[in-house]
């Protein structure tokens, strides 16, 4: 009898998603791809806009920053919006960046926006920690299970990096947000949904104040920061001074804007400089 035995290495990983698209190098431009993946977590399709560095192969890991949008938008939100795909871009050809991936998923479309939590029987959490990072591996050259991953977001996507990152502190090297909402009824500010469609089964996860407590023991590396003339700039500022109060190490900064596109174009960079220093 002839036994044969199969090395792990050359066994390929089975897919983890039933369905799984992506755009065409042919007709991409300014190094951005498009994936539409089907997950359980969204009971349906969810898509990613993705920035790979040019010259990109299978064998490099690179690092993935995961950048959240804000109500109303979508997964093209970012790219078309602050121009991010081409800020990044110049900063890795200028030297001040080492290549790195940015992905920008939807939120889920739900509503005016998920706020990247459980609702309704959806989980737009888990859609953003687990499925986006695994859609990348599946699909995107430079991403595997070594990629170091990073989180970060504007407004309601801000919420969402700062609790998802906080939550799942194992994954993320650092996280990031910008005017962020910092509690869950700022979400009434922008949403025309019920605050209780939102509501969650354990207070920590509707603050991000009350998730870093929970999770402080893993919290990555924080920034945040908002514009002076912000309706959200008090909540930051108070977000601030209980994370010193608690002795949480954390950067906090402010600067002359308000909730709008032009501050969040003009800021982003510091957040990928930040995550840069920690590769």
């Amino acid at each position: 009898m002839i036994t044969f035995r199969i090395r792990p290495e050359l066994v390929l990983p089975m897919p983890r998603f039933k369905t799984l698209e992506i755009s065409n190098p042919s007709f991409e431009s300014n190094n951005l791809r498009f994936i539409t993946v089907k997950t359980p977590n969204l009971k349906g399709r969810g898509d990613i806009c993705v920035y790979v560095p040019p010259g990109t192969v299978s064998t490099d890991t690179l690092p993935v920053v995961i950048l959240l949008h804000g109500v109303y938008g979508s997964a093209w939100s970012w790219p078309y919006s602050s121009g991010v795909h081409l800020k990044t871009q110049e900063l890795i050809e200028s030297g001040e960046l080492p290549p790195m991936i940015i992905a920008m998923p939807s939120d889920g479309m739900w509503g005016d926006g998920s706020a990247f939590l459980p609702i309704d029987g959806y989980n737009f959490e888990k859609w953003i920690a687990e499925d986006v990072p695994d859609a990348l591996a599946e699909c995107i050259k430079g991403v595997n299970k070594h990629s170091p991953l990073f989180i970060s977001g504007m407004s309601m996507g801000g919420f969402g990096a700062l609790r998802i990152g906080a939550k799942y502190g194992n994954k993320f090297r650092a996280i990031s947000g910008h005017s962020s909402i910092t509690s869950l009824p700022q979400i009434k500010f922008f949403a025309a949904e019920s605050l209780k469609r939102y509501a969650q089964d354990n207070i920590k996860d509707e603050d991000v104040f009350e998730t870093f407590l929970h999770y402080r023991k893993q919290l990555p590396p924080v920034r945040f920061d908002c514009g002076t003339s912000d309706l959200l700039i008090n909540y930051n500022r108070s977000l601030h001074k209980k994370m010193d109060k608690e002795g949480m190490l954390h950067l906090y900064e402010e600067h002359p804007g308000g909730h709008e596109w032009t501050y969040w174009a003009r800021h982003i960079t510091q957040s990928l400089k930040f995550f840069a220093s920690y590769l």
